[in-house]
């Protein structure tokens, strides 16, 4: 499994529709572009604890209710009964808009990134039912299903990523 993962604002910057550049499901901030006005209580619908499969394992994440400017979530990787690394992530309210920060540990805690480095990604568009920030997508399909997409890899492999998450009944 690869150590690093990051997004490729190269390879997305290839096709450009209405400011804003489409590969696949992600958008990424043209040349110049800002991120729109966004306050976390539009994410409210992705709080909850999430599972699906994807990157040949069980995914889960588990978002905290918006709250002080930002919301919480973790991330889990499993695959054969064992963790293959966790993500601490947070989406918080930033400059009158919204980024989305996280952080990369393997099975044991140990970091991926260094001590003051975060994998960021600015917001490029939102809407009722859809967050789409600078390679990485997430999106309302109901109160029970969401999907998310991210920019995966490195050059010249760079590739999107699916992943499909049923809502955990709580109880």
């Amino acid at each position: 499994m690869a150590r690093h993962i990051i997004v490729s604002t190269a390879l997305l910057l290839l096709v450009s529709v209405s400011s804003a550049v489409y590969a696949g499901e992600t958008l990424t901030l043209a040349p110049g572009q800002t991120s729109p006005k966004a306050s976390i209580g539009q994410l409210s619908w992705l709080a909850g604890h999430w599972r699906g499969e994807a990157l040949g394992g069980v995914v889960e994440e588990q978002w905290a209710p918006p709250s002080a400017g930002s919301m919480v979530g973790t991330f889990k990787l499993s695959s054969k009964g064992k963790v293959k690394f966790y993500e601490i992530e947070i989406i918080r309210e930033v400059a009158d808009s919204l980024i989305l920060q996280l952080k990369h540990f393997n099975h044991d805690l140990k970091g991926w990134e260094e001590k003051h480095q975060t994998v960021d990604f600015a917001l490029v568009k939102i809407d009722a039912n859809a967050a789409y920030f600078d390679g990485f997508t997430i999106r309302k399909i109901s109160d029970n299903e969401i999907h998310m997409f991210v920019v995966l890899g490195r050059e010249p492999e760079v590739k999107e990523v699916s992943f499909k998450y049923q809502r955990v009944p709580q109880g």
